[in-house]
């Protein structure tokens, strides 16, 4: 039961970032009153420019829970009273914090490097 409490916590804590910043990227003008159209949120032009706003957008998240899952990590350790599991999974959330923003860094930099490339 802890580790399904555990996981959908980690869930919500990736998903809350998502849904409270999304209002941001919805900052492109709409047409003045009186006429009709449908504005586009992610004034994006085309599927490279919604790809890159995408992977910014990926990527800002991870860069801003990363800090977060290392206090998380943090208050393991703290609270772990010698507890051997509690020091092994404060260990685990500082592991896969980093791979994943390697991941993340690596990801940007491939892509940016095929793109460079590719144009």
């Amino acid at each position: 039961m802890k580790k399904v409490f555990f996981k959908v916590l980690i869930i919500l804590l990736f998903l809350t970032p998502l849904f409270i910043s999304l209002p941001v990227f919805a900052t492109h003008p709409c047409p003045p009153p009186g006429k009709i159209a449908l504005c586009n949120p992610l004034s994006a032009h085309t599927l490279p420019d919604l790809i890159n706003k995408i992977i910014d957008f990926i990527f800002f998240i991870a860069i801003a829970l990363a800090p977060l899952l290392v206090l998380i990590a943090g208050f393991y350790f703290i609270t772990s009273g010698g507890d051997p599991g509690r020091v092994k999974t404060a260990k685990d959330i500082i592991l896969y914090t980093f791979i994943g923003l390697l991941i993340i860094f690596l990801a940007k930099g491939i892509i940016s490097v095929i793109q460079s490339f590719l144009s």
